[in-house]
């Protein structure tokens, strides 16, 4: 018999982490941070329901933030296991979690001096060196084989098409002598998209026993229409306003797509050239990350030309420097500017939103989900001011959203991909909205017949 509880991304798309335990060992799939509104935010700081070192052992499925940034709290309060992941999460794990340390020290630093925080003083979530030390628990495994991560665990990872590194967990529980299967569960983390840029498919899932399903866009599907074509419109409807396409871009990932698809449309001829800036250092350590792993590139969109080395070149400008970033602003003709959070939570695009949010030459294109209260569902919403650094800076520039480069599977999509598995005994469905979780549950139970559960936040479930 096994247990399974849900410490986080139950009933919202955030904060992943799942304790499944077999046969006296506790394995933590994910131990990602809660983002978007206070309410969310707040459960960090709640100590888990467990000991701090109660799991033996974490299983990463990919970097992101809400899926890896947990892990040094989870440090602070004992955890001194192993922390298994691919070679490339492992990478880009090293790179979110040194940036969400330093965000955190930054944001309490400056709530103490502006005085805004009912506590004294404020105090970072954890610091540079908790995150260091939690780094060192990082142990890279391919895609190639089993390994036991803590008897009777075992885990196998899967590509997931979500992001570089990402993927979807086959985990057995294996009992006896000779370790023979007795149970299978299936993690699917994130669910990237079928044809989408830069990664390949997600793999087909094995069947399994039971399933734990991400839902993000479990009730709605993406826009049908060709990515490159939707993205050449925007562009050149920005362009014919004369001003500035600033893309709100997540650093990890989509950054990367955007800058392939702009080179793409450029070598064929469908947007004249222009400038690209990547200003975001994180995004720019990301990229040299992405450089090193250009072998596992899907090119499907480049079948003109050798894009191999997509991400560098002639007209692709690292923005690095504080300096650099303000003479940014001197910028005035068309050319695109890539920043991050994606989700505007913060960042260097904050301060670009505040030179070219009030110009209606100007550009904004979003590129992604983003949680509700954050200044991205804000924009998306059609606010007509935003609040940036205590002022409220009124939007006037053209807002647009490219739909096609949302990094999350869509209903029919999701539903594709579970199409190998012929029934588990029990479904979990995770990582979405309410309305979101609890809709593709209903859809699987009755289109399916499957045992389906949108479990809530701490909820405990006993299967086998």
């Amino acid at each position: 018999m096994s247990k399974i509880t849900f410490l986080g991304a139950a009933q919202t798309v955030t904060g992943s982490k799942y304790l499944l335990e077999a046969g006296g060992a506790r394995v933590m799939v994910d131990c990602g941070l809660f983002q978007g509104p206070k309410r969310l935010r707040v459960l960090n700081w709640e100590p888990l329901p467990q000991p701090g070192d109660s799991p033996h052992a974490v299983v990463l499925t990919h970097a992101h933030l809400d899926h890896s940034g947990y892990l040094p709290r989870l440090f602070k309060g004992g955890f001194r296991g192993k922390v298994y992941c691919t070679p490339a999460t492992k990478e880009l794990t090293r790179l979110i979690l040194l940036d969400s340390a330093r965000n955190q020290k930054r944001d309490a630093d400056y709530a103490n001096r502006k005085g805004f925080t009912r506590h004294k003083p404020a105090l970072p979530l954890y610091d540079t060196k908790d995150a260091r030390q939690a780094l060192k628990r990082l142990r890279a495994i391919d895609h190639s084989g089993w390994v036991c991560v803590k008897r009777p665990i075992w885990v196998r990872f899967h590509d997931a098409g979500h992001l570089l590194g990402s993927s979807f967990l086959e985990i057995e529980i294996r009992e006896g002598e000779n370790d023979r299967p007795q149970e299978r569960w299936i993690f699917s983390g994130d669910l990237g998209r079928y044809n989408a840029p830069l990664y390949h498919d997600p793999e087909p899932p094995p069947p399994c026993d039971y399933l734990v399903c991400e839902s993000t866009y479990g009730l709605r599907n993406h826009p049908g229409e060709n990515l490159l074509d939707e993205l050449e419109r925007e562009i050149t409807l920005a362009r014919e306003r004369g001003g500035v396409t600033l893309f709100a871009s997540f650093a990890v990932g989509r950054s990367q797509q955007l800058i392939y698809l702009l080179r793409v449309l450029m070598h064929q001829g469908r947007l004249p050239k222009m400038p690209i800036y990547l200003d975001s250092p994180m995004a720019v350590e990301a990229t040299e990350i992405f450089r090193g792993y250009w072998r596992d590139y899907d090119l499907a969109e480049g079948q003109t030309g050798n894009y191999g080395h997509v991400l560098e070149g002639e007209g692709l400008d690292l923005v690095t420097t504080v300096a650099e970033s303000k003479k940014l602003n001197q910028i005035m003709q068309p050319a695109v500017i890539i920043s991050s959070s994606g989700m505007m939570a913060g960042g260097r695009i904050l301060h670009h939103l505040k030179r070219r949010l009030p110009d209606p030459r100007n550009t904004i294109l979003m590129s992604g989900f983003s949680v509700p209260g954050t200044r991205g569902a804000l924009l998306n919403g059609g606010a007509k001011t935003l609040r940036i650094h205590g002022k409220d800076v009124p939007v006037r520039a053209a807002v647009a959203r490219v739909r096609g480069l949302s990094g999350h599977a869509d209903q029919s999509e999701i539903l594709q991909w579970l199409t190998p598995i012929p029934g588990p005994k029990r479904v979990f469905i995770t990582h979405g909205e309410k309305k979101s979780a609890l809709g593709l549950a209903d859809l699987l139970h009755h289109q399916r017949g499957w045992d389906t559960i949108a479990p809530e936040l701490h909820e405990t479930h006993e299967v086998g």
